[in-house]
């Protein structure tokens, strides 16, 4: 890779060329990106795009004027000092927000070369129009809000906030709200079956943890496996399988954990299941909470549900140790 101080001015005219032309290209894949889910906010990305565009020719027309028509191969990627970013554009169905810190991170990197390149080079035609172009790339920002401002009608940006929330629900809530059901529901059964099987706490918890973490795992690559998002705008398979993981667990370890209570307190086992008592009260009040809140189900309908089922689990499973 090359230091930024020993680029000529050719190439520090090539680099900005070449990386215009990319920042457009991205640009108009955010746009594409956005077309179905924001349309409006897609127009924002439509207009960047055509802003470097005009950036780009306005560079080749320096270029040309002062070294000709054949660009040297030279790209941002191999010059030392910009930021190395993920390419967040090859992924679909990105958040709004991401998209949009992505866009700032890209704006900050060529004002900052624009900046630094105009007080290297020595043609005072080529630092007049680098300076002019950092200028405008630290307007971009708000080139972005005065076309937010513009495109973004009240009635538009409601209709943004209620796909945004539809997003965040397919790829958080419900994969969360999934795991958290099954964490909390499915492990009753085999706990207190193994604590009044035992009375004994640790080999409860033992049990318990055994259960948490393993339906975490299987929740975990079945969320990831059952869809890659491609159609269904539902994201990333692999974040929604840790999410769903990760609260499968939490839902087992939620009233496994009282069973930590040693063995050696009196009532030591009446204490812990207690506890867990009241901690799987509250954990199916939860769930039933959410499912009403994100899941537009009725909350008297979703308690029935839930805490009706759970109760059922949890008394099969006291049966079953207590036989």
């Amino acid at each position: 890779m090359k230091n930024f101080a020993d680029l000529t001015e050719r190439e520090i005219l090539a680099v900005a060329i070449s990386a215009e032309e990319e920042d457009s290209r991205i640009y108009m894949t955010f746009a594409e990106d956005l077309a179905e889910r924001y349309p409006e906010s897609a127009k924002i990305f439509e207009e960047m795009a055509e802003e470097e565009k005009g950036h780009r020719h306005m560079l080749l027309e320096m270029y040309e004027k002062r070294f000709g028509e054949n660009l040297p191969p030279i790209r941002r990627e191999n010059v030392k000092g910009f930021l190395r970013r993920r390419p967040v554009w090859l992924t679909k169905n990105l958040s709004l927000d991401t998209i949009r810190k992505e866009a700032e991170t890209m704006e900050f990197e060529a004002e900052r070369f624009y900046v630094k390149a105009a007080e290297q080079t020595h043609d005072v035609g080529v630092r007049r129009l680098l300076g002019d172009l950092a200028e405008a790339e630290k307007g971009h920002e708000n080139v972005a809000a005065r076309l937010t401002d513009l495109i973004l009608s009240p009635d538009v940006r409601e209709q943004e906030d209620k796909t945004r929330r539809r997003v965040f629900v397919l790829q958080y809530v419900q994969p969360g709200l999934a795991g958290l059901m099954d964490g909390s529901v499915s492990t009753l059964a085999p706990l207190f079956a193994a604590a009044f099987a035992t009375h004994n706490n640790w080999q409860t918890f033992l049990v318990g943890l055994a259960a948490s973490i393993g339906a975490g795992i299987s929740m975990g690559f079945a969320e990831a496996l059952s869809d890659d998002g491609s159609l269904t705008g539902r994201g990333s398979p692999w974040l929604r399988g840790v999410t769903c993981g990760l609260m499968t667990t939490l839902g087992g370890l939620g009233h496994t954990l009282p069973y930590l209570v040693p063995d050696s307190w009196a009532n030591a086992f009446w204490i812990a299941t207690a506890i867990a008592g009241i901690v799987v009260f509250f954990e199916l009040w939860a769930i039933a909470y959410i499912r009403a809140r994100y899941m537009d189900t009725p909350f008297m309908q979703a308690a029935f549900q839930i805490v009706l089922g759970g109760a059922i689990v949890l008394a099969v499973g006291i049966l079953i140790g207590g036989a």
